[in-house]
This record gives C-alpha cells, sequence and structure tokens, in this order.
C-alpha cells in the first residue's frame, strides 16, 4: 500500500515537462505540481484502508438500504457515513504518508523561494546550508502544524464514536 516518493516525483515530472504528454498544461514546477504527484503517493493507503473500511461493513446493510427504498446514491451515501470513523482513519494515514515528503516536492515544485518551497523542502535547504537553526525552526513548525492537524482529526474521530 505504497509507492516510492521519487519513483512518484520521478514519472509525474517526466509527464509535466515540456516534452511530457501534459506538458502543455505548464504545471511543472507550480503547487498543482506538487499537489499531483502528493496525491499519487497518498493515494494507495488511503484506497486500501477505504476499501477495508467498507469491506467491514456488513453486508446485509447494502440489501437492507435498498429494501427500505434508497436510491443508488442514498445508499453509498449511508454506507459511507456509516464507515466515516475508518474513512477518517484512512484520510489520517493519507496525510501521514505525505507530510514529511521531500523527493516527489522537489522533483516536481522545484523548491522555489515564494512559489513552490514548502516547509520539507525548506527544510533540507536550510540543513544543506548548514543553517541548522533555521532548518530546527521550521521543523519545529512542522511538527506543529501535524500535531494540530492530527489533533483535529482525532477529535473528530473520537467525537464520531460518542454518538
Amino acid at each position: 500500500m505504497a509507492l516510492p516518493p521519487v519513483v512518484v516525483g520521478l514519472v509525474v515530472a517526466m509527464t509535466l515537462w515540456r516534452s511530457g504528454p501534459l506538458g502543455s498544461l505548464r504545471l511543472i514546477y507550480t503547487p498543482w505540481a506538487i499537489v499531483i504527484a502528493q496525491t499519487i503517493i497518498s493515494a494507495p493507503v488511503v484506497i486500501g484502508l477505504t476499501a477495508a473500511a467498507l469491506a467491514a461493513l456488513d453486508p446485509r446493510l447494502q440489501q437492507q438500504l435498498l429494501g427500505l427504498g434508497a436510491s443508488r446514491m442514498q445508499m453509498i451515501w449511508h454506507l459511507w457515513r456509516e464507515a466515516r470513523l475508518p474513512l477518517l482513519a484512512a484520510l489520517m494515514a493519507g496525510f501521514g504518508s505525505v507530510i514529511s515528503e521531500v523527493g516527489a516536492s522537489m522533483m516536481v515544485g522545484g523548491n522555489i523561494r515564494g512559489q513552490t518551497r514548502v516547509l520539507t523542502t525548506a527544510i533540507v535547504l536550510e540543513t544543506s546550508k548548514g543553517e541548522f537553526e533555521r532548518a530546527l525552526a521550521l521543523s519545529a513548525l512542522l511538527l506543529v502544524i501535524t500535531y494540530l492537524i492530527n489533533l483535529a482529526l482525532t477529535w473528530v474521530q473520537q467525537k464520531g464514536q460518542r454518538r
């Protein structure tokens, strides 16, 4: 349930380069290129955990919903709602797989100051320059942001369990 981020970065970069199949979109070295790469990196984890969450539901629930007259979309909505806590865990795992990723971000984003530099690539840059104080400060900021996002998602998950 994982893809090597540097391989994803290479494939996305080759696809988005001017000579690549999607080069005409001019997405290479843009924030959108980073979003595309990060989405591809997290997809196997999120899809795998989502499939497991939905497979764990009682199969009779689908039949019951259809028997009560639910449309296909209503049935899907209720199944997803029933599996909301494991689905939130899948989201958290996907977030965890990309929050510390560096390779693909640098390959497709270029680490351009003011445009595509993200915290992880900035930490690598500052470390390579020997600016350890700045790298540590950025690392602390990344840890705080990660902690707050995980705290918020855990709070939502715990709130959902009490219902």
